[in-house]
This record gives structure tokens, C-alpha cells and sequence, in this order.
């Protein structure tokens, strides 16, 4: 297996052209490791930019599923915030995490406004906006639409004399038809054509002289990022990266640059999306004959390049420019009409290779999910218990065993977790899983302290060992930090299997955690539920059917974002929250059961808590209790989840789970274990069967389940971190 790794630093239309390159030909994605890194999860085409401010296209319309395209391309994805590059080291350098290490790398991070617009008080960051980077300046005029609505006449200045400027005012005219909007420019930099447009769209010129007051929109020409130069990279006057015909920097051959943040020195282009998208082919070509050890061929790009500017945004009847070598041709219908085709042309692209990925697999066809919905059956495991003799193992579980009952005034616990990789970012797979694994510690009451790890990494080359290993050590360390607690040891293994594509999905990861409570404070247990019991959920549930639907291709960027984003959260200091609580209750337990939904789902480890409730309360009578109710209709859950199991969605263990679904039946007596409140659900329909398949979906990362008085649950509720789903009752 080959010992290169290459990092794709930014998500531009270079990029994304290449990744769509080996997702076609995946004979010519080259050998080893490759790894996109970019600060969102999607990308937006510069092109239909102006048709998104002007509200003619959505926002998915117009962005390139960068998660999706990585995955189908065999290519590792990961969400950083880049601030570097060590060239010594051969490390890019991100915001909050490890470094990652590369054998070659490729800049494609675009630009960003010039100046220092945001100031140093908050009420000036609300004001004045730059256009780059592009993503917060789209949620500042998202913010600004209500604003639009409620005081039309509270004006809007865009700054620029370029054609960005001028574009960007016509398009928030049509999105704001009735708002009062400036444009400040330079005098004499506008064309004579632009001006009559300006003016018949209502827009007033402003002298650059004139003191911004109020809110504005910054269009003053681009400069590619800071930390390019700062890295010690050769720039132009600008920032931008300079290179040869080859792409490769100067006096850096490791490294290539492409796109708005980067020039060829022999060759210079003003920067713009033409360039970046005719650049990707020769790029990519070189990419694979770098790693190869071929030679490298170079690229001349045209001259000239045809410019569609976007003059009048009308819906149907839009009009734009035509600009070649200073000619400006133009408004026409025509144009647009151009510009459109071309435009969606382009996104077609992309469009049709997610098609090709959601293609490859139906609904109902398996692929093994991953994360705790990789955890063998109920029904399976508690056999295997039995013949090994161990059935006292699956009959009374505990999420953490007590190992020590006193050293130096504290109990001791323990408990073990893991799974195969649930995502291609090693740094991140490993700080899920050990978020995962420390919930059961969490569920018993007791702190984190320590942990050990056992990591199975791909048969590859050591230097990519070397390099998994430490992106998943860093984020397992990430996890544990926070909660004072640290790695202590552990062991790696080398699998004997295939190694996958991406490589970083190969890594496995186990870990034995250790917790510890105060030696008066007994752990929570699962069992302890009482007549009156409020039932609590820290987080929403759903991420089983999610990540299945994921693998498909067929769920948003923004859930899947969402959902990550909440998994990735640590709930240590929620357990300190109900520590709290138990000191202003002068140490009376405010916790009656408590136990982490994952595999088995809600209801599964649901029905484990009210077994061992049972038990435990078989002698006690006066405190006996009948039934739980669940508040269907309370449920916290994450968005796209129903939808998705409503279009026939599930996670593989889900079919196995559903055997808990006999805890909703009547039992010998007459009653059941869990009955449901349907509040504004009709009984059969599509939502109540949706509702009932989520009680079943195996979670990774899943939320607390607490069972405590109502007046605790009162205090916790109005926190606004736990969520009431149900009671106990009589």
C-alpha cells in the first residue's frame, strides 16, 4: 500500500472538479491516503452566487455536497478551520485540533475580503460585513431579510467599484425590492452601461468620500488568506500563493496551489471561478503523475477570459452582461439565459455523480452500519452469556461495574466501549468514540478519570499508521481532556483485513474507561424507577437512521452537520449539573435510575431499566409501580429522522431492536411495561408508526436518560438541556 498522503487544503471548484474526476475514475485516484479538509461541509458555485443573493435560487440549489462528493471519490473528509501550513513538518495547521501531516499538499482555500471590517465591539461586527468568506456574509443578509420587511427604509450601503459590487447591489434589489440600497464607488469607475441599470433598479450611487453610517455590505476586490504568507509560502502583492506552470509552489515542489488564493508566476490571471474550473483537469492529472514520481506537465491558462454578470434579476425576465477584453455587450435576456444553462450545467455535474453514489444501494438493500449500530443483537448476545455461563452478565446490566468500593474515599468503576469507524476524520472518529464510551461512566453517576485504548489500525504503510494513530489518539484526548480525565495506556493492533478506501475508515477503536464517585455516594443504577418519576432525556435521538440513510447519500448536509455537531459534545458537564442539584438537596439522590441510550435504542435500554427496577423492588410493595408512560409526542428528535424512516430508512441492527417493541404489548396480567401517549398523533398513521421505529434506532453518542421527582426534573427542564418524555405511574 502506498505511503503518500495527500491533503486537499479548501473545497474550491478545483477541488471539487478533482474529487469528481477519481469518483468517475476511481483507477486514477492515486495510492495511499488522501484527505479533503475545508471549513464547511458544502461548497458554493461562485457562478450562481448573485441568483442566491437575488432569492432566484436556494442556498442546496447552488452549493456542492463536499461530504458526499469525498465519500464517493474514496477520499477522507474533514471540517477544520485551517491556519497553517509547517513546512518543516510537513503539517497543516488547524484551529482547535491536531495537525495533520502530509506527504503532498494542494491549496485550494479561495480569498477573502481585504481589510479588517469586523472591529473590536460587537455592535460594529453587525454593521459592516465583508462578502468574503462567503458563508457568514450569506447568514448576515439572511439576517437582514425580516429587517427588510419591518424598516424598508433603513438603508443598505454596498462598498465596491468592481463588477462583484455592482452584481451584488443588483441582486439584493430584486431581493429587497421596496429597501433603500447604496452603492459606494470610487468616481469614474463605473461604466457608463452599468450606471442605467443602477439607476433604473433604484440603487444610488455614492461617493467613496462620503462616511459609512449604518449597515454595509464590503465588495472591495479579494486577497487570498493570511496565513498563506504568514507560513512563509512566496506571495504577490495580494497573498496570492505563487507557482509554476506545474502548480507547484515556488521552492516548495510538496506543495501545489490553484484557484483565487493562488497565481502562476509566468502566467499571471486575476482571480476568478474560469480559471480555477479550466485548471482542475491538468491539476488533477499532476496530482497523479506526483505520486507516481513522473514527470509534471505544465499549464498555460488562456489569456482572456468571457464574463456573464448578472444586470437585472427578474425571475424569468433577468438580463446580464457579456464582458470579453473590456467590450461590455449587454443587458440582455440572452445573456442570462446563457449564464444559466452554463451555470446549471456545471452543478449537473455534481448533481449526477451523488445520483451515481445513492444509485449503487435500495432502501432495503444492507450495508452494514457503523458506530454502535455495529453492536451484535439482543437476542444473540444474551445466548452466547448463557452457554458461556455468564447469563448473570445479560440479566442484571450495569453500564458501569464497581471494581473498587473504597480507595482513598472514593468507588471505583469501569466499563468498555467501542466500534468501527463511524466517519472518515480519524481526529473526530476518535473523540466520538470516546464520548460514546465515557456515557456509560457518566450514566452511573460517577466522573471520568482515566481511560486506556485499544486501536486496530489498516495493514498500510508505517508512516500512515503513524499518522492514523495520532489523529485518533489526539481526538480521544480531545474527549477526555475536558473532563480532567487522560489516556493512560493501551495497545495497537494491525488488521488483517483489506484495508478499506478511505484508509481512515480501517480504524478501530476500543476503550477501557475508568470513573470514580465519592465512597458515600453509591452509583446510579438503572433500576430504581418510583410511582411519580419524571423521565428525562438529555439530547435528541435519531442518529441510527440518520447515519444509515448517510451512507446512502440521501440525507441533507445540514443534518448530518447537526447531527455531529450535537454527538460530538461532551455531557459531563450535565452530570455536574445533577451533582449540583444533589448538593443544594443536601446530598438526598436525585437521581432514581439512570442509564445511556445507544444500541438497543430508547426502548431497549429502556425495558433494561424497568427490568432491573422490577427486581429490585420485587419486596417493596409500597413502592411498586405498574407502567411508564412515553410521551410520543415530546420526544426530542433530530431533524430529517422521521422523514427518513417514513421513506423506509433503518439502521441494521433496527430489525433485531424491534423485538423490544414487546414491551408495548399486554403482558400476562393485563398490563404493559411501556405504554405511549399519542397527544395529537392519530393512532396508525404514518407519523405514529415513524415514532414507534425511532424508539427502536440504535444510537451512537445518544443521550442520558434520567428518572427523577418532578420537582428536580421541574429545575432541569427549565434549564433548557433536558427534555420531559415520560412519567411512571401507578
Amino acid at each position: 500500500m502506498g505511503a503518500k498522503h495527500i491533503v486537499l487544503a479548501g473545497g474550491g471548484h478545483s477541488h471539487s472538479l478533482i474529487l469528481r474526476r477519481w469518483a468517475m475514475n476511481p483507477q486514477l485516484r492515486p495510492k495511499g491516503l488522501i484527505t479533503l479538509v475545508n471549513r464547511h461541509s458544502t461548497s458554493i458555485y461562485s457562478g450562481m452566487v448573485p441568483g442566491l443573493l437575488a432569492g432566484i435560487y436556494c442556498k442546496k440549489s447552488v452549493s456542492i455536497d463536499l461530504r458526499r462528493l469525498a465519500e464517493i471519490s474514496g477520499v477522507a473528509f474533514v471540517i477544520g478551520e485551517i491556519q497553517g501550513v509547517d513546512l518543516s513538518l510537513n503539517q497543516l495547521l488547524l484551529k482547535g485540533r491536531q495537525p495533520i501531516w502530509f506527504t503532498h499538499l494542494c491549496l485550494d482555500v479561495g480569498s477573502e475580503s481585504p481589510g479588517n471590517f469586523i472591529g473590536s465591539d460587537h455592535q460594529n461586527s453587525q454593521k459592516l460585513m465583508p462578502v468574503k468568506p462567503l458563508e457568514p456574509a450569506l447568514e448576515w443578509i439572511e439576517r437582514q431579510d425580516k429587517l427588510s420587511l419591518l424598516e424598508p427604509s433603513l438603508p443598505l450601503t454596498v462598498v465596491g467599484s468592481g463588477l462583484a459590487a455592482v452584481e451584488v447591489a443588483v441582486s439584493l434589489r430584486y431581493r429587497w425590492p421596496k429597501r433603500l440600497i447604496f452603492l459606494q464607488a470610487y468616481e469614474g469607475h463605473l461604466k457608463e452601461a452599468f450606471l442605467k441599470v443602477l439607476s433604473d433598479s433604484s440603487i444610488l450611487i455614492q461617493p467613496s468620500s462620503v462616511p459609512l453610517n449604518g449597515l454595509s455590505l464590503f465588495c472591495t476586490g479579494s486577497k487570498a488568506p493570511d496565513w498563506l504568507s504568514q507560513s512563509g509560502l512566496p506571495v504577490d502583492a495580494s497573498g496570492r500563493v505563487l507557482t509554476t506552470n506545474s502548480f507547484c509552489v515556488i521552492g516548495n515542489p510538496s506543495v501545489m496551489a490553484v484557484g483565487d488564493c493562488a497565481v502562476i508566476e509566468r502566467a499571471p490571471r486575476p482571480p476568478s471561478g474560469v480559471w480555477a474550473v479550466k485548471a482542475a483537469r491538468p491539476l488533477a492529472v499532476n496530482l497523479e503523475r506526483l505520486t507516481k514520481e513522473k514527470p509534471l506537465l505544465t499549464w498555460q491558462p488562456q489569456r482572456h477570459a468571457l464574463k456573464l454578470i448578472g444586470a437585472q434579476m427578474k425571475g424569468d425576465s433577468s438580463s446580464a452582461w457579456l464582458l470579453w477584453r473590456g467590450i461590455v455587450l449587454g443587458p440582455h435576456p440572452l445573456f442570462w439565459r446563457l449564464k444559466k444553462a452554463i451555470d446549471q450545467r456545471f452543478m449537473a455535474r455534481f448533481a449526477a455523480i451523488k445520483a451515481m453514489g445513492s444509485g449503487l444501494f435500495n432502501k432495503q438493500q444492507e450495508i452494514p452500519c457503523r458506530g454502535c449500530a455495529a453492536k451484535i443483537p439482543s437476542k444473540p448476545l444474551k445466548a452466547a452469556l448463557r452457554k458461556a455461563c455468564l447469563t448473570s452478565l445479560g440479566s442484571q446490566p450495569q453500564d458501569a461495574v464497581e471494581i473498587a468500593s473504597e480507595i482513598r474515599g472514593f468507588r471505583v468503576l469501569q466499563s468498555i466501549d467501542g466500534f468501527p469507524a463511524l466517519v472518515s476524520d480519524p481526529w473526530l472518529n476518535g473523540r466520538l468514540t470516546a464520548l460514546h464510551a465515557c456515557s456509560d461512566i457518566l450514566a452511573s453517576g460517577a466522573t471520568v478519570t482515566s481511560a486506556q485504548a485499544l486501536i486496530t489500525l489498516p495493514d498500510v504503510s508505517t508512516s500512515l499508521q503513524e499518522e492514523l494513530l495520532a489523529q485518533t489518539l489526539a481526538g480521544i484526548k480531545s474527549a477526555l481532556a475536558p473532563q480532567g480525565a487522560c489516556l493512560i495506556g493501551g495497545h495497537t493492533v494491525e488488521s488483517r483485513g483489506d484495508a478499506p478506501t478511505p484508509l481512515s475508515m480501517g480504524v478501530e477503536v476500543g476503550l477501557c474507561v475508568n470513573g470514580r464517585t465519592l465512597a458515600d455516594h453509591p452509583p446510579w443504577r438503572k433500576g430504581g424507577l418510583q410511582i411519580g418519576d419524571v423521565l428525562l432525556l438529555s439530547r435528541p435521538i435519531g442518529t441510527g437512521v440518520l447515519f444509515a440513510a448517510a451512507m446512502r447519500g440521501e440525507i441533507s448536509s445540514e443534518h448530518y452537520d447537526e447531527v455531529v455537531n450535537q454527538m460530538s459534545q461532551s455531557q459531563h458537564d450535565l452530570v455536574e449539573q445533577l451533582f449540583s442539584l444533589q448538593i443544594e438537596n443536601k446530598g438526598t439522590p436525585i437521581v432514581h435510575a439512570c442509564t445511556d441510550i445507544t444500541g438497543f435504542g430508547l426502548l431497549g435500554h429502556l425495558g433494561e431499566v424497568i427490568e432491573d427496577s422490577e427486581r429490585s423492588l420485587k419486596e417493596d410493595r409500597a413502592h411498586r409501580f405498574s407502567r411508564v408512560i412515553l410521551y410520543l409526542d415530546k420526544l426530542p428528535i433530530y431533524p430529517g429522522a422521521i422523514s427518513l424512516i417514513q421513506e423506509g430508512f433503518f439502521s441494521t441492527l433496527t430489525p433485531d431492536n424491534r423485538a423490544f417493541m414487546s414491551l408495548l404489548e399486554p403482558r400476562a396480567d393485563g398490563t404493559v411495561a411501556v405504554e405511549t401517549s399519542l397527544k395529537g398523533i392519530r393512532l396508525g398513521s404514518l407519523r405514529h408508526q415513524a415514532l414507534l421505529e425511532l424508539l427502536v434506532d440504535p444510537q451512537t453518542c445518544g443521550p442520558l436518560l434520567v428518572a427523577c421527582a418532578p420537582s428536580i426534573a421541574n429545575q432541569l427542564a427549565s434549564q433548557g438541556c433536558w427534555f420531559e418524555i415520560g412519567k411512571v405511574s401507578d
